[in-house]
């Protein structure tokens, strides 16, 4: 496949129907030209994709974005064989910060995506620009961490190839350009939406799409917790991975249990809204880590590794102890573990059982016990700061008692969640931009696929 094979299958309408089937469209003329735009960033970049030697040198500020034909590799040589992906972010329906202990989940993937064109290049390199950023050149011969590249995108890439070197495949080199719109902060998972990517186009060009969606979650995670240097639960690279509305159960944490949820959300009478609180998650690595960190030290005062291990009753019997142990906060997080599994498996069932207003309550009490015990609302380092709960302070005004809010993802900065009456769900969205700024609020649907070959 060639840009100008995708350009006259574009321009033709024969991948209508596609577009239409993965972003849940009737008129997919906004997907046509988030399509045709990528194209023209990889043609820009790299050539037409039909065999032209095309090499690219990292960016200056001078000329990023410039469009100018660079040398990617060395002497690499642009195979024909170029090819569409898409990637989604991801809303976490239930299960706040209960993956990181084994916890059961509820997940979906939404309706907002990373969208790259890419090739292979015939060299051990991987040349990726993505829109707004310099060009990234990873040598993925060399496994090893990266110091340097710690946070970074490129340590992603790098542990992500060696993840699959691990499991017997030979990843190579390709020519990549990606478009999001997935807010990056924004609670949708856009790093886990990244990695879902590029484990899909390496899967797709040199594994013969062998690995299974949980497989590339499982690379994803890996990669971010050696390679990026953030400990992460799975849920984030499974929810955009898997697709769909799925259930989680991370018991046994090498074979999660996964469900697909067939409850018709659009059939619901309301609207996923996503709220960009506007605060950033700058210096919170802190306290993202705190959490599981903390959740630990109870299960270690019971000889276990996370807080699944440890039944709640005896949880409760040794609160006194552990108080002194593991201190008052330490404590209250591990209580909302064990009332939100549960909420997680009520919630499920009442999605089985199509009772979308049982959901929504139990939705809502998750979100007071992450308020109240988990604490991950805002930073205690910062109490100045406190975007979220503002932001969930006016959605429960807005809302006067129908639908749900709740803090969404890790928390502390980013998004807040609603499920808002359809026939109020515009001017929820207005309201909540005219507190928060234009395009706070965004109305999403639940995108029946994870990260997949477009074509």
């Amino acid at each position: 496949m060639t840009v100008k094979n995708l350009r006259e299958q574009l321009e033709s309408g024969l991948l209508d129907a596609r577009l239409k089937e993965i972003y849940l469209t009737e008129d997919p003329a906004a997907e046509r030209a988030r399509v045709e735009k990528v194209l023209d960033m990889y043609e820009s970049w790299f050539g037409t994709g039909s065999g032209s030697r095309q090499t690219v040198e990292p960016e200056s500020p001078e000329t990023q974005d410039s469009g100018k034909e660079k040398d990617a590799a060395g002497s690499a040589s642009v195979s024909g064989r170029l090819a569409l992906y898409s990637a989604p972010g991801r809303t976490e329906l239930g299960g706040n910060h209960t993956d990181h202990q084994r916890g059961c989940v509820l997940a979906a993937s939404v309706s907002l995506d990373l969208m790259a064109a890419a090739a292979p290049n015939g060299t051990s390199t991987v040349v990726l620009k993505s829109e707004g950023y310099d060009v990234l050149r990873i040598d993925i011969a060399d496994e090893t961490v990266h110091p340097e590249e710690v946070n970074q995108t490129a340590s992603l890439i790098r542990g992500i190839a060696a993840a699959i070197r691990q499991r017997g495949y030979q990843p190579q080199g390709f020519n990549a350009c990606v478009i999001s719109d997935v807010p990056g902060g924004s609670g949708l998972s856009s790093s886990a939406a990244f990695e879902t990517l590029i484990g899909v186009i390496f899967n797709h060009m040199f594994c013969a799409d062998a690995l299974n969606p949980v497989e590339i979650a499982k690379i994803g995670q890996y990669a971010e917790n050696v390679y990026f240097g953030k400990p992460c639960g799975l849920m984030d690279q499974m929810a955009c991975s898997v697709g769909g509305a799925i259930a989680i159960d991370f018991e046994h944490k090498e074979e999660p249990v996964i469900t697909k949820i067939p409850f018709s959300f659009e059939n619901s009478g309301y609207q996923l809204c996503i709220i960009d609180s506007g605060a950033d998650h700058a210096d919170l690595t802190e306290d993202y880590a705190a959490v599981p960190a903390e959740m630990k030290s109870v299960a270690r005062y019971f000889g276990k590794e996370v807080l699944r291990e440890v039944p709640e009753h005896q949880f409760r019997e040794a609160v006194a102890s552990l108080r002194k142990a593991c201190g008052d906060r330490a404590v209250l997080r591990a209580s909302h573990f064990y009332k939100e599994n549960d909420r997680v498996r009520r919630e499920t069932q009442a999605l089985f059982a199509g009772d979308f207003l049982t959901y929504l309550k139990t939705a809502r009490e998750s979100g007071q016990s992450s308020f109240m015990y988990l604490q991950n609302v805002y930073s205690s380092r910062f109490p100045e700061q406190q975007a979220v709960a503002v932001a969930l302070m006016a959605a429960e005004h807005l809302l006067a008692g129908k639908g749900m809010c709740r803090v969404h993802g890790g928390g502390f900065a980013g998004t807040i969640q609603a499920f808002v009456p359809a026939e109020d769900a515009e001017a929820f969205r207005r309201d909540m931009d005219s507190v928060l700024g234009e395009g706070s609020c965004r109305i999403l649907q639940i995108r029946p696929y994870g990260g997949t070959v477009i074509v």
